[in-house]
Order: C-alpha cells, then structure tokens, then sequence
C-alpha cells in the first residue's frame, strides 16, 4: 500500500533509542539456562514514558523447559527495571528454527505495574499473569486462522496450553485496585504521529447499534475529504468486519506491525478478522483484552489519518479503562436508544469518560421513530425524548437521531453500509458527522508524541 512507504522510511532500529540504565540491567540479566544475556536477544524495542515493551529473539533449538523461568524472568527484570523508572514491562518472546525465524504458538509473556494502583506496602512492581490465556481458543481454532499457521506478532500469539497464575500479594492488590477509580492520564499523553484525533464511539449496553454507528460516521466523515480510519476494539462481539465488506480478509504483518484492511477507502483492523473464522469465540480474561486493544492500535502501521474511530464494546470495564490511560483520546460519542434502561447505561458510560478526562462530543439517539414502510405511520417503538434528557442532564449536545430502519439493517449485513448505499437514513449519518465535527473543533489540539516510533 503507497501510504506504508513513508512510514516504513521513519522506523529506526531499537538500537538508536538505548537508554544506558535500562541497557545495563539487560546484559546483567540471562535467558534462563543459558548464557545469553537479554540484551543481546532484544530485537524490537517500544518505550512510552514509564511502559518498555521488549521482544526478544530465543535462540535457535533453545528448548522452553518451564514457563515459570519466564516468570522469575520477568519479574527479575520488573524489580529491576522499577528503579530506573520503568513501571510496567512487556515481553514478547520469538522462537527461531533452522530455516529461519518463526512466531510460534506460546512465546509470549507480557505483565503490567501500575505504581499509581499498587497499595500502600507493596514494594514490588505488579506482577499481573505472567501465564495468560490463550488470545483465542488455539486448539479449536480453524486450520485457515492466522493463530494456527503461527502468522501473528507475538503478543496476541498466545500460548494455547497456558493458565492463569496469580500470586496471593497480586490478588490482594486486585481487590484493592478494583475499588479505586481510574487515574486520569489523559492530559499527560501526547497524540499518536499520524493519528489528528482518536474518537470513541461507546455506549452502556449491547444492542443500540453502536458499531452501525461507527462504520456510517466514519464514512461520512471520509466524505468531507478526510482521511479515516476504523478499529474495532469490540474483542467479544466484533461486527465491524461484516458491516465493512472485510470478513475472512486477513491482514498482513510486515516488520512486526499489522497492514490494516482497506474498506471503502478507509485504513480498518479488527479482532474479527484474525480469528479466521466467525464461529470462533474470544476466551479472553480482562487482562488480555486489554493487552490486544493495545496491541491493535501500537502494533499497527496505520496511516496518516484525521480521524480514528474506535467502536468500543459495550459497558464500562477493562478496556474503557485501560484506553483511557493508555490511548490518547480526542473525544467520546455515546450512542443510546429512547428507552429508559439504555439511557441509565448511557449515563454510567457518560460518567466513565467524565471521570477520565475524556470530552463526550454528544450523544446519538438510535431507533428513535419508526416509519410505517406501507402507510407511513410514525411510531416511537422504544419511547421518546430520551436522547434530549440525557443531553439536558450532562450539558452535552444531541448530536442527532438515527430511525428504526429495515434498510439500515439490511444494508450493513450486505456490507454495503447506509452512507454508501445512500439510503434513507444516509443523510442522518452525514448530519450526525458534521455536529460532531463542530465539537470537535472546540477542543484543543494535542501535542504530537515525535518520540514514538510505532
């Protein structure tokens, strides 16, 4: 693809980004039973402020004799590292054999520390499972899935025998960190080099609509003449892949970094379509989750955009929180529909993004009213002026009104969305974009991380 091409051109080996403390505690650490030191197996490095990301090279025939040598490595490392300011380590291991390099199944350990989360008398870095589940199901995954044919850059290539372990101080501090709200990082984050504007679309509860939403304004939006792009962090129920034309597509992986999908002109990654197959189920516990959400926007050559949309899943758990620290947000929509119990959803996911420092552009009422196809009658199915309530009682815009439409429908199991299809409900989706794009303009510009490399 011609826009990969610059990009390619600015990535620099980890070499020229060194840190001397962090290199010294590499080369006085080894890969277990052997005598190499991990500074010489590191072929890849990432690091954003308090967060390194390692991926690591074992050796030809090296032979992984117990998972939990992995485990006193990292957290060896961990402790380590934690005094030279490093506060959560990643890493990832890649396998070798004769022929060359390969991404096998299950080399793959990646924890997190958070010191703004650790309780009171706890000197260690957090150590979360060292040992995760499998991304997917492996074994039951289809032969044609990118997992089994072991094309997958090593964090999401997950070990597929794996279990959970989780030591009693870990747990402790779970129950304790459970409790506390999320720090707000938000305004500490610089923006992504070739990302203007991130813009989450969430909503409180399934079934609104949301991911419909998404895919139309992020076509709308490319219809202004902006350059747009899709991810689908929706890991359990990822429908973006059928709306966009892209199911059973795979992307290609070059340099360690997803190629996103193209659809409609837009640069577009989802879960949904590394699975291989739609029957194959996410079996992801929370930390995982996270860690693919992450993985899928860092580990992705995209483009230079205007515009990112995220469709978000439904609620207000891990990944809602962990994009909020990680990811620099310009702004959320909340998509609802005029029912009582979706609008008392809506307000919890209002109030995530408040808490967290992410401004909530407007909200958009979805199956508002319904028009009779034969004789034209209006019906409000699911109640009215729930959109207008929840807008009063937060301050903040109604974006617009979306109809109960057959056609809406129809067209995105086609693949062939409203705003390409340009059906009745096109025009909504393009109304929606443009007030949102008036929010949006009110919001400051975020400084450009011109230190990251991915």
């Amino acid at each position: 693809m011609s826009w990969f091409k610059p990009f390619k051109m600015e990535f620099a080996p980890f070499a020229e980004f060194g840190n001397p403390q962090v290199d010294e505690i590499l080369q006085a650490h080894y890969l277990p039973n052997t005598q190499h030191p991990i500074l010489s197996l590191v072929t890849q490095r990432q690091q954003q402020n308090d967060v390194l990301g390692l991926t690591l090279k074992l050796p030809a025939g090296y032979q992984v004799n117990s998972e939990a040598d992995f485990e006193q490595l990292h957290n060896s490392l961990a402790s380590a590292l934690e005094k030279v300011g490093i506060r959560e380590l990643n890493l990832h291991f890649v396998t070798q054999k004769a022929s060359g390099t390969q991404h096998e199944r299950g080399k793959s350990v990646s924890s997190t520390a958070a010191q703004e989360l650790r309780p009171e008398g706890y000197n260690s870095v957090r150590r979360a499972q060292s040992n995760l589940p499998p991304v997917i199901d492996a074994q039951e995954a289809p032969s044609n899935s990118p997992l089994t044919r072991g094309e997958l850059p090593p964090v999401i290539d997950a070990q597929a025998q794996a279990q959970p372990i989780k030591s009693e101080a870990v747990q402790r501090e779970d129950e304790l960190t459970s409790k506390r709200p999320a720090p707000s990082t938000q305004s500490q984050l610089k923006a992504h080099p070739r990302i203007k504007n991130v813009i989450v679309v969430a909503s409180g509860k399934g079934g609104v609509g949301k991911s419909t939403t998404t895919v139309n304004l992020a076509l709308a939006l490319q219809q202004t003449g902006a350059k747009v792009g899709v991810l689908d962090a929706d890991i359990y129920g990822p429908s973006v892949p059928t709306m966009l034309g892209t199911a059973g597509k795979t992307p290609l992986i070059e340099n360690e970094q997803f190629i996103p999908l193209e659809a409609y002109g837009m640069a577009v990654l989802s879960i949904g379509n590394l699975t291989g197959d739609d029957n194959t189920p996410v079996v992801w516990r929370g930390p995982k989750a996270t860690g693919a959400l992450m993985q899928l926007f860092n580990q992705t050559a995209w483009p230079d955009l205007d515009y990112l949309l995220i469709d978000m899943p439904p609620g207000t758990g891990d990944i809602q929180l962990t994009l909020a620290q990680r990811i620099p947000v310009t702004g959320a929509v909340i998509v609802t529909t005029p029912q009582h119990v979706a609008l008392m959803d809506a307000q919890k996911g209002i109030e995530l993004f408040n808490k967290v420092n992410i401004p909530v552009l407007g909200v958009v009422e979805n199956m508002s009213t319904h028009v009779c196809s034969n004789c034209g009658h209006t019906d409000e199915i699911f109640g009215t002026g729930g959109g207008d309530k929840l807008s009063a009682a937060y301050q903040v815009p109604l974006l617009g009104r979306l109809p109960l439409n057959a056609s809406i429908r129809h067209n995105a199991d086609q693949g062939k969305p409203s705003v390409i299809a340009n059906d009745a409900a096109a025009i909504h989706y393009k109304d929606i974009a443009l007030a949102m794009l008036v929010q949006l303009a009110k919001i400051p510009s975020r400084e450009r991380d011109s230190n990251r490399i991915f």
